[in-house]
């Protein structure tokens, strides 16, 4: 909380919707910070959240509208699996970020490393 007042004391006028926004959801903004810099990059960097949209919005923008939900999901559906073919990044330092996410959540991660 004093990084966040020296932030207000530094920045306030100029990104004072930014720290109210900020003090006002600082218990579930907190949280992000208990995680260590290789976990944090992954989950700020949201690269290849915003191409997969923008891949789903191109297929779907010049229908006007569609017969049936289902007409739609199978049009998302395709297009996520071409999308998809695409993927070949690799995550840098992925063995670390793993055992980290293992020591985190071992409920969660534990049995799909076995």
């Amino acid at each position: 909380m004093l990084e966040l007042d020296r932030f207000e004391e530094i920045w306030g006028n100029k990104y004072l919707l930014i720290v109210r926004s900020w003090r006002n959801t600082w218990a579930e903004l907190s949280t992000f910070f208990k995680y260590p810099p290789e976990i944090r990059k992954l989950i700020y960097t949201t690269n290849m959240i915003e191409s997969y949209h923008r891949q789903l919005r191109k297929v779907t923008k010049g229908k006007s509208i569609f017969t049936t939900g289902e007409a739609l999901l199978k049009m998302l559906y395709l297009a996520t699996m071409d999308v998809t073919r695409k993927w070949t990044g690799r995550v840098q330092n992925w063995g670390q970020i793993l055992l980290q996410l293992s020591v985190l959540f071992p409920d969660r991660i534990g049995h799909h490393l076995r």
